[in-house]
């Protein structure tokens, strides 16, 4: 009984029935936006405030930017894991259970979002000297970090709805809910900045603005009906009760993306004490100039691996569904178009990178010298071996979609706890300021052997189980 009532949904929902390359441009290109959106609400205040108030305003970007990574880990391990665990639910035809992930998950988000909120604003300054506030940027970072803190679980809220949007089988309108709120950040920005004349506080409530209006539109589209776009998962009051095994169960699947983005805000504080200490023993360069520079190539590297993790992103709800199904052909299809997909558009831009970054760091300001020479010089070196980038994304991706989460969290911790941070702190002893350069293309070339150790096995033996199941059907 169970299996004839189940049968419709497998047929209706595109993740077991298309051609995967067809799927995997429908998901990752709407997820490669929503990932671009997500880094654009930081680049545009970046670009703006550059223009408006000067360096020490981009450098206060910049020591924010560690405690909106934090924000954004926890956001991407609660939406990562309910949608993994939700895709893979899908797949099995367990549609009631994928609901109560959803639910759970728009609940605990809700909750999580408002601790961390108090506890940001609890703790504001202290965290900003933490994370390389000087005396001269302190002003502009309480200003701007503590108006961000307010949208916190609106920004939590729309990063977790956008994953379970794409598990849904519906990643347009992922793209449209951050689209809406992007647009509008890009509006407000200018308008609060140069003609209300706000400063790094317009920048701020410019974003926060845009972040509750995109968390509004994707909770309306789980809670409206809508027969031309069927839903497989709906907000139900009645599912929203927290279960806890079924919290640790997603958070567990998404442990890896948490572990990536906590990772990077680890790396982030090291490698601003580096800038700020490093940068004023250097001669011409101050620390508050290295930071701003550097604030600004990390920017731009966040938009290169927006495409890596958007990619990555579309390829999860296939890679999971296909699981639940057992349908490994289709599963090893989709991680190697996605790691071709990722690794050209990573490859795209950083041509670019390396041919003109003097037009590149001129879009962020060229009010001072110093600072736009030592930001070309920046992105040069710095990103010099990122094309290496997609691979290890997809990778990861792949692992924590098949429920691999171990794998899956050892890759995410590879580049830059293990390999980043220990080299921006043993270089700059013998090459000072370009040792912290000189590091990131370092460790992307080896995190891109390492992950190669872990993918081969596990493509040997998804190969096995392809050639069982052309033997003799589903294994």
């Amino acid at each position: 009984m169970n299996t004839q009532s189940a049968a419709p949904v497998q047929e209706e929902n595109p993740l077991g029935t298309l051609p995967v390359g067809r799927l995997l441009i429908n998901f990752s290109l709407p997820a490669i936006i929503s990932c671009l959106i997500n880094s654009i609400y930081n680049i545009v205040d970046q670009i703006f405030i550059g223009q408006g108030v000067g360096y020490l305003g981009n450098a206060a970007t910049t020591v924010a930017f560690p405690l909106m990574t934090i924000l954004l880990a926890f956001g991407t391990m609660i939406g990562a894991g309910s949608s993994a665990h939700a895709a893979i639910r899908l797949g099995e035809q367990n549609e009631h259970e994928a609901r109560q992930a959803l639910n759970n998950a728009f609940s605990f988000t809700i909750a999580l979002g408002l601790v961390l909120m108090a506890l940001g604003l609890i703790f504001l300054q202290p965290i900003l000297t933490l994370f390389g506030a000087t005396e001269n940027i302190m002003p502009y970072a309480i200003d701007y970090t503590g108006i961000i803190l307010l949208g916190t679980p609106f920004n939590l809220v729309s990063i977790v709805l956008s994953n379970l949007a794409r598990t849904d089988g519906h990643p347009r309108m992922s793209m449209y809910g951050m689209l809406i709120g992007a647009a509008l950040n890009t509006v407000l920005d200018p308008v609060y900045i140069f003609v209300f004349h706000w400063g790094v506080k317009g920048a701020a409530i410019a974003t926060i603005t845009s972040q509750i209006i995109s968390a509004v539109v994707l909770t309306l589209y789980f809670i409206r009906p809508s027969k031309n776009n069927p839903r497989h998962m709906r907000l139900d009051r009645k599912l929203m009760k927290p279960d806890a095994s079924l919290i640790l169960r997603f958070l567990t699947l998404g442990i890896s993306s948490g572990i990536t983005q906590s990772v990077a805000c680890i790396m982030q504080v090291v490698m601003n004490k580096s800038l700020v200490y490093y940068g004023d023993l250097a001669s011409g360069i101050s620390g508050d100039i290295a930071l701003s520079a550097m604030g600004v190539v990390t920017k731009i590297a966040m938009i290169m691996g927006a495409f890596g993790v958007g990619v990555g992103i579309g390829a999860q709800p296939i890679l999971g569904y296909n699981r639940g199904a057992r349908k490994f052909d289709r599963i090893r299809r989709t991680y190697l178009m996605a790691v071709i997909f990722a690794t050209v558009l990573i490859f795209v831009c950083w041509i670019f990178c390396q041919t003109m970054p003097e037009t590149i760091i001129g879009i962020f300001g060229d009010d001072n010298a110093s600072f736009s020479d030592f930001a070309v010089k920046c992105l040069r070196i710095y990103l010099f071996s990122i094309f290496c980038a997609g691979f290890q994304i997809v990778s990861t991706s792949y692992f924590q979609a098949t429920g691999q989460p171990l794998k899956a969290s050892i890759l995410s911790m590879l580049r830059q706890l293990l390999l980043l941070i220990p080299l921006m702190l043993i270089l700059p002893l013998f090459f000072g300021l370009n040792g912290i350069l000189y590091s990131a293309p370092i460790a992307d070339a080896s995190s891109a052997i390492i992950v190669a150790c872990f993918i081969v096995p596990e493509m040997r033996k998804l190969n096995r189980a392809v050639h069982e199941e052309h033997l003799y059907g589903k294994v």
